[in-house]
């Protein structure tokens, strides 16, 4: 499974992992580096995973509506236990958010197909002030930079394995126990020109509580989480299904973070992350839902 989760990482990313893939700018249109694909090339890739997921016995699937409590997906998991007594493993986030929530609501668009400009955006509004340019790009890659007025989801994810916080789902695993228990604690957050706005760095901050890795930054403030089960997440599966098992907690309401704090972060932190990762499609099949409860 190491070895498995290893090379997600490489290609795809949940977390960076297996959870998610890689990924950069998710405006397609305001920077012309991806053009659109059409509303077939989506619904191709629906029916690819509807068929390639049929009588298979996958899991729940994620991302999801956490608005939306309907699933038919019998497939019976043990929960994993609360963050507080899991380690903390791995920190990313993706552009866009992966789930569609009422404060992330409004999609991004079909963007390339690959996870590039897709996704969920903030549906609230921002000043004029809050999304004047920056002086400095942040986060740049290959596929564009973060704007004043992007979206990000940042998966802090946990293991029930004896680890230590590091770079992709690797970090979550050990010799010991190559099945541990994950559970991936979300936030969803606006990027802001605004000094006074939440600063990236402490809401990642981690440090030892009772022994046990926390991430000691998430915001208290942003509605109770909605749980459920589901799996790995990011476009390489848009296709077929994740066969991993994965608790997630989302946050229902979003917090706007000062964007030059995640660009900070980009240089330099421990988890060798310096650039926003790809979207999968929200999984809209209810054979492939759990029921949250």
């Amino acid at each position: 499974m190491k070895k498995v989760l290893l090379a997600l990482a490489a290609s795809t990313l949940l977390v960076a992992p297996a959870f998610a893939s890689d990924h950069g700018h998710g405006s397609a249109e305001g920077h012309g580096k991806h053009a659109a694909v059409s509303d077939h090339v989506i619904a191709e890739q629906r029916e690819a995973l509807a068929k390639n997921t049929e009588g298979k016995g996958f899991g729940p699937q994620t991302p999801r509506d956490i608005d939306s409590a309907a699933g038919h997906n019998a497939r019976i998991f043990g929960r994993a236990p609360a963050s507080s007594e899991m380690n903390l493993c791995n920190i990313h986030f993706h552009e866009s958010a992966e789930h569609k929530g009422k404060d992330f609501s409004l999609y991004a668009g079909n963007g390339n197909g690959e996870g590039y400009g897709s996704g969920y955006k903030y549906s609230g509004t921002l000043s004029h002030s809050e999304l004047a340019p920056v002086a400095h790009n942040a986060c740049p890659s290959a596929h564009g930079d973060l704007e004043p007025g992007d979206t990000i989801e940042v998966h802090y994810v946990y293991s029930t394995a004896q680890v230590t916080p590091g770079p992709t789902l690797g970090s979550c695993l050990s010799e010991s126990i190559n099945n541990p228990q994950l559970r991936v604690e979300t936030q969803v957050y606006v990027l802001v020109n605004d000094k006074n706005a939440l600063d990236f760095g402490k809401l990642s901050q981690y440090g030892k509580v009772g022994g046990l890795y926390q991430a000691t930054g998430i915001p208290k403030n942003t509605g109770t989480p909605i749980q459920f089960e589901g799996s790995t997440t990011g476009p390489g599966y848009n296709e077929k299904g994740s066969p991993f098992q994965v608790t997630w907690s989302v946050r229902p309401h979003v917090a706007k973070v000062n964007i030059d704090t995640v660009g900070e972060w980009c240089k330099g932190n421990d988890f060798k992350e310096d650039h926003a990762h790809g979207v999968r499609n929200i999984v809209k099949n209810q054979d492939l839902l759990s029921t949250i409860e």
